[in-house]
């Protein structure tokens, strides 16, 4: 890396902060191109391309930096920006299992913020499977004949034979870089009692989940309860996961209190006043948070806040 490298990443980085991304993309990249590997430019490009919405090349990006020396904090950033670049991805599991991984060395604010608001995510009340119809499809196939293993194929092989010759199925799978990101984290051990325990149906996973959520999302009111994203975190989960809306009320209030621009409390206390019959107090809300600076964590997006706006504005 030369001296140059360096002071193109340092003129991104004042024009990042200044807000002009597509030159700081542009300078960034440059200077990664002839080797540049400082942890701080490198984390600072990543959050400027994810707040772009390139969540695709950001997570590539993660995954080809994630040997390059950082200090324990950085790396922490860089494991929340990854579980972010997967949430967006569609694979929110992924995002809370790294995330888990990583709480597992140790607690910090910022892993408390990001793993609580993916449980919540993963929890809503919106994304709950129809365990009903699962029993249903489960008991269907435990009813359907089951084929021999060893039946005579059209081919004149037996089922076990046809399955040792087919090259793809058993060809060994390369892990992909991709997919080692933030495993080099050790899984913790399974504990024996565990692995004793019986089997959960989907539903009492599912339940249990959501009380393995609850627990932690209010630890982390407890680590720093003047937090406002673990405040509003608890009130989010309180109001999406659990329905009780009275009961998240208390900690939208607290949030609101320390951080009075935050878009997703701002957001959900205007639920409250619609439900009063107060369209001015929601509209002024909402307003106020389509002023702030929207994150990939966000419940809301502008779009929403704007659409929503403008439907209240011509019922007033």
């Amino acid at each position: 890396m030369g001296f140059m490298s360096g002071m193109k990443a340092n003129k991104a980085h004042r024009l990042q902060q200044q807000g002009k991304r597509e030159e700081a993309i542009k300078l960034y990249e440059e200077a990664f191109s002839e080797g540049l590997n400082d942890a701080r430019y490198l984390l600072a490009y990543a959050l400027l391309i994810i707040r772009e919405g390139q969540y695709q090349k950001a997570r590539e990006f993660l995954v080809a930096h994630q040997k390059v020396q950082m200090a324990p904090g950085q790396r922490t950033e860089l494991l929340v920006y990854y579980a972010t670049c997967c949430f967006r991805l569609g694979n929110l599991d992924k995002g809370i299992s790294v995330l888990e991984q990583q709480f597992r060395k140790g607690e910090t604010g910022l892993l408390y913020q990001t793993l609580g608001y993916l449980y919540v995510e993963k929890y809503d009340m919106d994304h709950r499977p129809d365990f009903a119809a699962m029993a249903a499809e489960a008991a269907g196939a435990e009813e359907a004949p089951q084929a021999d293993e060893n039946a005579v194929t059209a081919d004149g092989e037996n089922g076990a034979a046809a399955e040792e010759n087919n090259p793809e199925e058993n060809a060994a799978e390369e892990t992909s870089a991709e997919e080692s990101t933030a495993e080099e984290t050790p899984a913790a051990e399974t504990d024996a009692a565990e692995e004793k325990a019986p089997k959960l149906s989907p539903e009492e996973e599912w339940n249990a989940g959501i009380d393995k959520a609850e627990k932690f999302i209010r630890e982390s009111v407890e680590y720093d309860d003047e937090d406002p994203v673990c405040l509003d975190n608890l009130g989010e989960f309180l109001y999406r996961v659990r329905g009780d809306r009275a009961g998240a009320k208390e900690y939208f209030d607290k949030a609101i209190a320390i951080k009075d621009t935050q878009i997703d409390t701002l957001y959900f206390l205007s639920r409250y006043d619609l439900e009063a019959g107060d369209k001015k107090a929601a509209l002024e809300k909402l307003e106020k948070a389509a002023g702030g600076r929207f994150s990939p964590l966000n419940y809301c997006n502008r779009e929403k806040i704007t659409k929503e706006i403008e439907e209240l504005k011509g019922a007033l």
